[in-house]
């Protein structure tokens, strides 16, 4: 066992488990420090991803965590992310999903799956609260707003460090088109824009949400927050605007501290 893991195994450590449309992935969290404790474990989306063939997937990775030397206790509740919105663990949307997942009680599926307590809670949400707790916004007071590029836009609406939930600032329309259409990560690969008229897109966009809200802070999340130095230096806002810092472990990690916050696992 490496320092790091020995270290770790004193602290609260809580499985997270992230859905997306290629990949299902998961790891231990430590909820001190918001790092995952050894290897992340992933599986590839089932297709087509009906709710009972996700369960199903979400079930192995929650059995091989749970072999690994160290980890939960079996009876530790888990946490895992859906892109859609979540009230009371019932999916209500599918923008970039199976269309079966609307009306689906998520938490139910998921918690006689796996013979344990489940949470789920939106993606963008999760990676959200990992970042206010321990990233790009941690420290920081007053509204955060986390926008995650990808398939879609996603985002987080952080005040004070807790979580206002279902944000759907993707669907904002601007200029007569759903905000996500056109400035999402997939929208820039399909009209084959280059990184400085992706940029003139988002300046639109993140300009709209500034206006309605005046963040004290904006973090961009997503697969190209990599490329961050390509687009954020050609936008102006008075607000300032950053990449996000747990990179593709934020969802896992989310997942984990939100249902640790909600069983009091965690402060």
């Amino acid at each position: 066992m490496s320092k790091k893991d020995e270290k770790s195994k004193n602290h609260a450590q809580v499985i997270g488990i992230d859905i997306g449309g290629t990949g299902i992935k998961g790891g231990i969290v430590n909820l001190k420090d918001g790092e995952l404790v050894g290897e992340r474990f992933r599986i590839p989306t089932p297709q087509p991803a009906t709710p009972e063939a996700v369960a199903a997937v979400v079930a192995q990775i929650v059995e091989e965590l749970s072999s690994r030397k160290g980890a939960p206790a079996k009876d530790t509740p888990v946490g895992v992310t859906f892109p859609g919105i979540i009230q009371h663990g019932v999916c209500w949307s599918a923008a970039n999903v199976d269309k079966s997942w609307v009306g689906t009680d998520i938490d139910a599926l998921f918690t006689k799956q796996l013979g344990r307590p489940v949470e789920v809670v939106n993606d963008a949400d999760a990676a959200g609260i990992a970042e206010a707790r321990y990233g790009a916004g941690k420290g920081v007071d007053g509204t955060v707003l986390v926008i995650t590029l990808g398939t879609g836009i996603g985002s987080a609406f952080i005040f004070n460090g807790r979580l206002v939930p279902n944000a759907e600032l993707g669907h904002l329309e601007i200029d007569g088109h759903d905000a996500e259409s056109k400035a999402s990560a997939v929208a820039r690969e399909r009209d084959g824009l280059s990184w400085e008229e992706y940029s003139v897109l988002l300046q639109r966009y993140f300009s709209h949400v500034e206006f309605l809200f005046s963040p004290e802070l904006f973090i961009v999340g997503g697969g190209i927050s990599k490329r961050a130095d390509e687009y954020l230096p050609h936008m102006k806002l008075r607000t300032k605007i950053v990449p996000a810092e747990l990179k593709n472990e934020a969802g896992i990690v989310g997942a984990a501290l939100q249902i640790a916050l909600q069983h009091k696992l965690t402060k």
